[in-house]
């Protein structure tokens, strides 16, 4: 065949000795194809194989039918080969697949589907490629088996720390070099049966505590640490020969973290900076930002409290940002008054309160609307019903009530329809009011 063609023509042996090593390369469930100048993965290979070594080549793509029925393969080395795409399903067939090495490659990404397929696999060798992203589903079809994952030396400024922390099998994983800037706090945690950790060299300036004693060997030299009390553990465990050096603050700077005293190890409770509505007073219906801002080392995380004292959650009328911030997309009643911005980190917490003015919309009483009582006259404006809950009639005429109709109905739209009613001289309005299947907080727009 082609391949042991290839295989013969760079041994340089007798013709006697060719005929000898292709009756044993039949034979033996191992194909090893290293450094044979391959510029794709022979389409003639045993689909029986065990092992398939196909490293130092030229092989720049993995098509979806390059390893297809070689259900029998339990080690695959692509290492050094410029590799710069994988197709989807390349591995699909590889469900007896232990050992995948892709190091050495210019993979720049891995999706779901690339290494969808691999439900045996224990050992991924992805160091030395070129790495920016991984997607959250990439490990999914591996995560319960796989116990050595290496993606040293790569672009990654982030992983997807909850798929990682799915591996309840992982023993060793090597993150080092890379352009990670945070650990999430208890995703190392939940890797019960880790034992080694490598983040050597990337860009952390704070480590989560990882579980012990004994817990998982860990190295964390060359990144920028900024210590203070929050690494008082890895202070602590801290051992000879250990290279984790502290970048900030400035007095610990350049410092071995092993010896710097636990004294020095400080972290400075919260100050609320400022604290404000914008505009301070809204009408209902009108949006509002409220801003909040604080100093602390390290610096800290925010929340708000609402009137009613609760936290203030995500939902279909407010949201708060990445900075703090809390933004009011419809203001209602229930938004008057008081406001809290809370301020924490690991040495206190600080607040500072907000007033909030929502003023009510002026609606006519129902003798106005009909034209109806004192020979037509107008009532004075009552207060709005904005803030009450549940479907309103519409008013169309004396004597005469006609249901809001809703059509078109859509997951995320209506159109709104009723009866056009008799001209009433003045303005009219009409208050719609809706909210979301996951947030009882009603919306209102005119």
């Amino acid at each position: 065949t082609g391949l042991y063609w290839s295989i013969l023509v760079h041994t340089g042996l007798s013709p006697q000795a060719q005929r000898q090593r292709l009756d044993r390369t039949n034979m033996d469930p191992t194909l090893l194809c290293a450094r044979t100048g391959l510029l794709a993965v022979p389409p003639s290979l045993d689909r029986a194989a065990v092992e398939l070594r196909l490293a130092d080549n030229f092989i720049g793509a993995v098509g979806r039918a390059d390893f297809a029925n070689m259900s029998s393969l339990v080690h695959l080395t692509l290492s050094r080969n410029g590799l710069r795409r994988l197709a989807p399903g390349a591995f699909a067939d590889l469900r007896a697949l232990r050992a995948l090495h892709l190091d050495g490659n210019r993979l720049p990404a891995l999706s779901g589907p690339q290494l969808r397929g691999l439900a045996s696999l224990r050992h991924l060798i992805l160091a030395n490629n070129q790495l920016a992203a991984i997607d959250a589903a990439a490990f999914a079809a591996f995560a319960a088996t796989v116990e050595d994952l290496d993606l040293s030396h790569n672009n990654l400024p982030a992983l997807p720390w909850d798929a990682v922390a799915a591996m309840g099998s992982l023993a060793t994983l090597t993150l080092d070099h890379n352009l990670l800037e945070r650990v999430p706090a208890g995703a190392v945690a939940r890797l019960p049966r880790l034992a080694r950790l490598d983040l050597t060299a990337n860009r952390l300036r704070a480590l989560p505590p990882v579980p012990g004693p004994p817990g998982p060997s860990l190295a964390a030299g060359g990144n920028p640490l900024h210590c203070n009390c929050e690494l008082l553990w890895l202070r602590r465990v801290a051992q000879p020969g250990r290279l984790e050096t502290c970048a900030t603050p400035a007095p610990l700077a350049g410092r071995l973290l092993g010896a710097v005293p636990e004294e020095e190890l400080t972290c400075r409770a919260p100050s609320v900076t400022a604290a404000a509505a914008h505009p301070p007073a809204v009408t209902e219906g009108q949006p509002l930002r409220l801003g909040c801002a604080a100093v602390g080392d390290p610096p800290p995380a925010l929340h708000w409290l609402g009137p009613d004292g609760r936290v203030v959650q995500n939902g279909s009328r407010r949201s708060v940002g990445a900075d703090g911030s809390l933004e009011l997309r419809v203001a209602t009643l229930r938004d008057h008054g008081g406001f809290t911005c809370v301020a924490a980190n690991a040495a206190g917490e600080a607040a500072a309160r907000v007033e909030v003015v929502v003023v009510p919309l002026p609606v006519p009483r129902d003798g106005a609307r009909d034209g109806d009582g004192d020979g037509g006259a107008e009532a004075g404006p009552g207060p709005s019903d904005m803030a009450q809950a549940g479907g309103n009639d519409t008013w169309a005429g004396p004597g005469e009530r006609q249901r809001v109709v809703a059509a078109e109905v859509t997951a995320s739209s209506a159109r709104i329809r009723w009866l056009p009613q008799r001209h009433v001289p003045g303005v009219r309005m009409v208050q719609i009011q809706y909210n979301s299947s996951a947030d009882d907080s009603l919306v209102y727009r005119d």
